[in-house]
């Protein structure tokens, strides 16, 4: 059974890679480069000839600022492509699974939201998510659509790894907002349900929402990474951050529909499983 996997060198791409030994399958894996997701022609001929059984879907436009101006690329990759690789993966009878976003939601909930809440983005980034996930669910193809946010890892860049930055340049003050109120999601814990879904050859496709457990604010995000590095940075909080694209001010995630139907996966909370990544990235 073949595996295909886009966006390889995204960071939930790379973390694929690192525990790709740990798949009962074989994983190819394909940068922007070698398979752009946004050619029709390439994507088609990759499919004829190898056939996957499976389809990771990593590729993704994720810059949230840039998109505000860059509307036609995000669209793109976000969209458009996905549409394609929907109407492939229903023709070539191959499992979609697909990436999606918290940022679908506007934030004015003051609880979980739940995979049936109504989805209403306040930025272009969301939209062309929202627009990807619609695509995906009326191609009739088998898919899982796995929503999820604030993520971070030891690769590429994300709030993880410039907070790191900073503490390492030693850096003397960095701001953070305390505007957001979401959950932080490990990309390696996100590959190892990836990972999970395709060993098992699960049938139970849909939409699901995974993070980590907890619900918190990028201030106290960063206080934590300080705390488990022993650093003496001084993070100030502050409320507003003015940023181009909007973002929701609540976005954590309901994981209980994932919790109920796949029992047989852990969900770490957030700062245990951000320990067990210093520790072993140091």
């Amino acid at each position: 059974m073949s595996v295909l996997v886009t966006g390889a060198n995204g960071q939930l791409g790379l973390c694929l890679q690192a525990i790709s030994a740990n798949f009962k399958s074989i994983v190819k894996f394909k940068t922007s480069s070698e398979l752009d997701v946004t050619n029709i022609e390439a994507l088609t001929e990759y499919f004829k000839t190898e056939q996957p059984k499976y389809c990771i879907n990593c590729a993704a436009y994720t810059n949230v600022e840039a998109a505000e101006e860059e509307t036609k690329k995000a669209n793109e990759v976000n969209y458009l492509a996905v549409r394609n690789l929907a109407q492939l993966c229903k023709q070539y009878n191959c499992v979609l699974i697909h990436i999606s976003t918290d940022y679908v939601f506007n934030g004015q909930k003051q609880t979980p939201y739940l995979e049936t809440d109504t989805t209403q983005p306040i930025n272009v980034y969301g939209l062309s998510k929202l627009n990807g996930e619609k695509a995906i669910q009326t191609s009739g193809c088998h898919h899982f659509i796995i929503r999820t946010s604030w993520l971070y890892s030891q690769y590429n860049k994300n709030f993880f790894n410039f907070v790191k930055s900073q503490i390492e340049a030693k850096t003397e003050e960095i701001t953070i907002t305390t505007e957001q109120i979401g959950t932080p999601t490990n990309a390696n814990d996100l590959a190892e349900f990836i990972c999970y879904l395709v060993n098992s050859e699960s049938k139970k496709c849909g939409l699901y929402h995974f993070s980590n457990e907890g619900e918190l604010t990028w201030y106290d995000f960063s206080l934590k990474i300080k705390q488990l590095y022993n650093s003496v940075i001084t993070i100030t909080p502050v409320e507003t951050f003015k940023t181009k694209a909007k973002r929701p001010p609540y976005s954590v995630l309901s994981k209980d529909k994932l919790k109920q139907n796949f029992r047989g996966f852990y969900l770490k909370k957030w700062d245990e499983t951000l320990a067990d990544l210093i520790k072993k990235i140091g």
